[in-house]
């Protein structure tokens, strides 16, 4: 109990660091993610197959090479995010976000062609039935694998504290270096944040799918 009432500010800072990591990423891939997925099975040609490049540049990329990339390599070209912190949030969710896509186009392309062709029977635009008939279907459709996404995300966030984030993992290496004598519980406090987060998540999870199940 010394243990971690000596070290509490810093498990809480750092549980708090690694949360807003996850959910301003998931965030951001959510939204980047929609429009990609959108641009992927879009009629015009150049937006499918810009999108299609993004998907397979970012999701065959190992994430710490992205991570590389936005903290040290746009500096080469006088670029630089004012924080580590904003750095990482785009990391993950650039990164995410090609997953968030692919998770959504299938949830796209599970709904029936029909309804698509009877909402161009009324007039509507591709934009339109995307936003208004499409969309609401395939979101209720993928629940299960973007809640997979977003607990991946959580874990990711992980790397950064190779890049000077002082998230959970960041506090795992120091506690680590300051308390050997105690590893097994330094270990548990840092699992016990992470699950903090995904277990409650994959919870939400279940209930959202069961209750639009329950819509659909």
């Amino acid at each position: 109990m010394d243990f971690l009432s000596d070290n509490i500010d810093l498990l809480w800072g750092a549980f708090l660091t690694t949360l807003s990591l996850a959910v301003v990423s998931g965030l951001c891939a959510l939204v980047l993610g929609t429009v990609l997925a959108g641009m992927r099975v879009s009629p015009v040609p150049p937006l499918r197959g810009l999108a299609t490049f993004y998907v397979e540049v970012f999701r065959n990329t190992p994430l710490t090479v992205v991570f590389f990339f936005l903290v040290f390599g746009i500096v080469q070209i006088d670029l630089q995010f004012p924080s580590r912190f904003a750095a990482a949030v785009a990391a993950l969710s650039l990164y995410t976000a090609a997953f968030v896509c692919e998770a959504l186009r299938s949830g796209i392309n599970a709904v029936p062609p029909g309804q698509a062709e009877a909402a161009r029977a009324l007039g509507l635009d591709f934009g339109q039935t995307l936003r208004t008939i499409v969309l609401p279907q395939a979101f209720r459709t993928v629940v299960p694998p973007l809640g997979n996404v977003w607990i991946a995300l959580a874990k990711n966030t992980s790397i950064a504290a190779g890049f000077a984030v002082a998230d959970l993992t960041a506090a795992l290496q120091r506690l680590s270096n300051a308390n050997a004598d105690r590893l097994l519980l330094v270990f548990a406090a840092i699992v016990a944040g992470y699950l903090a987060i995904t277990l409650p998540s994959a919870w939400a999870i279940r209930v959202i799918e069961k209750r639009v199940a329950i819509i659909r």
